[in-house]
């Protein structure tokens, strides 16, 4: 039955053959068979089991200062399969961060950032920096002490940023301290801006690796 229908897709859209000769057929240079080369790839993966894993979590959690830790409680140990689905996000939360920063050195002491890929390098940039907020975001989202005093600590060095920093942390923050306004804030970027932003630059990014190819060797 499945099969019908790809069939039947296929003869009308011709999806195979544009998928072959867009990604199956794509030559990759010879020095981009490498290990190292595959840090970009693994973040975009990451980011998929991250958007996965966090739909089904937003099935039970609860963004309320007096029901949030409980709901995450409630996913970890009554939700079935819940706490593997938890700790799925986590570590995908920390391995995204970390293979993203890998990434990002890699282009960097390979030189991939230079004319005519400074335009891409710029978007990476600005992907690495919304991936640390989604890793902040995301932290406050347990609500317990950790996350409360973690967060706490973050936001007070984003205060002290001159001329704009009080007025960015009222923004972030709701209010002059952490509070039930700045958990649904927290939930809002973490759930629904960030992902829109997210997905938008990596259009964006891919399409110019796309555009311009893999850089050449050293």
């Amino acid at each position: 039955m499945f099969r019908k229908i790809i069939d039947y897709l296929d003869e009308r859209f011709q999806l195979s053959s544009r998928f072959r000769k867009n990604f199956v057929e794509k030559l990759v240079p010879p020095h981009a068979r490498n290990f190292i080369y595959c840090f970009g790839g693994i973040t975009f993966l990451l980011f998929l089991i991250q958007g996965a894993s966090g739909i089904v979590l937003s099935f039970y959690y609860v963004p309320t200062p007096d029901k949030a830790n409980a709901s995450v409680f409630y996913i970890s140990h009554y939700v079935y399969y819940g706490w593997l689905l938890r700790s799925i996000h986590h570590w995908g939360a920390n391995l995204m961060v970390a293979f993203c920063i890998l990434h990002m050195l890699r282009v960097f002491f390979t030189g991939s950032y230079k004319p005519p890929r400074e335009l891409n390098w710029v978007a990476g940039v600005f992907l690495l920096i919304l991936t640390m907020t989604f890793a902040l975001t995301g932290y406050l989202l347990r609500w317990d002490q950790l996350s409360y005093w973690g967060t706490t600590v973050v936001t007070t060095i984003v205060k002290s940023v001159p001329l704009v920093g009080p007025v960015l942390g009222l923004i972030l923050m709701g209010g002059e301290k952490i509070g039930a306004p700045t958990l649904t804030r927290f939930f809002s970027l973490h759930v629904f801006f960030l992902p829109v932003t997210v997905i938008f630059l990596l259009i964006a990014h891919f399409w110019m690796i796309r555009k311009q190819g893999i850089s050449g060797p050293l």
